[in-house]
């Protein structure tokens, strides 16, 4: 295993965990923690934001160039991923079963979008 990929996945761990736990903290109110939440939500942001960069910097990458592909990528990805976690929520929370399911493939269709965007057809 090469360096880089170990301080990746370490990095990658601490980072999800930290998002994760402030995240179920913020949005379980019986754990009444929304503050603490917030901050170790951030947290965990700041810490996978640095695993990039320093992944980026152990693998001799250039650093992420700001685009108008870039940012129209990301716009993609989080509309596929709000839409997915909308349609699960109608079929798992609120029981709207066809609803959820059809709103959750168009989730899924939107991040399917990504790749022809990003890579391009050939």
């Amino acid at each position: 295993m090469k360096k880089s990929t170990f301080v990746l996945m370490i990095l990658g761990t601490i980072g999800g965990i930290l998002f994760s736990l402030g995240m179920c903290m913020t949005l379980i109110p019986e754990w009444n923690a929304f503050e603490p939440g917030v901050v170790m939500g951030v947290a965990g942001l700041i810490v996978l934001l640095i695993m990039v960069a320093v992944w980026r910097k152990m693998e001799n990458k250039e650093p992420i160039k700001l685009s108008n592909k870039t940012i129209g990528a990301t716009l993609i990805g989080i509309l596929g991923s709000l839409l997915l976690g909308v349609g699960m929520c109608l079929t798992m929370v609120w029981s709207h079963m066809v609803t959820g399911i059809i709103v959750g493939i168009v989730g899924i269709v939107v991040l399917l979008c990504l790749i022809p965007f990003i890579k391009g057809l050939k």
